[in-house]
Parts: C-alpha cells; sequence; structure tokens
C-alpha cells in the first residue's frame, strides 16, 4: 500500500488540476458570481457522500487519503467540510453540526477579512 502522504500529494495534484479545468471551461465564472465554485463545491459534495459510502462498504477506507483528502480535498474543501457536518448530524449531534456549520462560516469569513486587512497593511 502507497504512503498516505503520498497518495494525499497525488490526488490533491488531480484535484487541484480538475478543480482548475472547470474554472476554465465555464468562461462565466468570474467576479460578477462564483459559478464555477458553486458547481465544484456541489459537485465535490456529491462525489464526496458517494466515495465515502462506497469506500466503507467495498474497499475498507483503503484509499481514503488518495480519493477523499487528495482529490476531492484538492479539488473543494467543502467537500470535507460537508462530510464532517453531516456525519456529526447521523451521529444524532444536531447541535454539534450546527455549531460546527455556523462556526466554520463565520470564522472562515473573519478570517478572510482579517487575512485580507493584514494582507493590504503589509502589502499595499
Amino acid at each position: 500500500m502507497m504512503n498516505p502522504f503520498l497518495q494525499v500529494a497525488i490526488g490533491g495534484a488531480i484535484g487541484a488540476t480538475a478543480r482548475y479545468s472547470v474554472y476554465r471551461a465555464m468562461p462565466w465564472h468570474g467576479p460578477g458570481f462564483p459559478v464555477a465554485t458553486g458547481v465544484v463545491n456541489a459537485v465535490g459534495s456529491l462525489i464526496m457522500g458517494l466515495l465515502a459510502a462506497f469506500m466503507a462498504h467495498r474497499w475498507n477506507n483503503h484509499y481514503a487519503p488518495l480519493l477523499l483528502s487528495g482529490v476531492l480535498g484538492g479539488f473543494t474543501t467543502f467537500s470535507a467540510f460537508s462530510l464532517d457536518a453531516l456525519t456529526l448530524w447521523e451521529r444524532g449531534q444536531p447541535w454539534g453540526a450546527l455549531i460546527y456549520v455556523v462556526g466554520s462560516v463565520v470564522l472562515s469569513l473573519a478570517a478572510v477579512i482579517a487575512g485580507l486587512a493584514l494582507g493590504r497593511g503589509l502589502w499595499a
């Protein structure tokens, strides 16, 4: 079996290239509205769910580092976020799922705002 870190690295390169290909294939994606990003997030989440279920029942998660963390993580981290939220929900932790979803979105937006402010202060 291949080293899991190597699996993630190879898969990440594949996923990131696939994401960029989607962006290039959708010329209407741009600053007006992130259509390609929405498509990538939705498709990646769908594939994440399908692969997670398939691997749990068929492959005993041997290829999870390559396919889930690597390919889909490189394609969209939103898929991992979605799976984590759903896992909390299915484990009977609806408040945990809600806190995770709201907290992740709010903290991520705050982090982007802080990063932009910091970056603009340093390099503007």
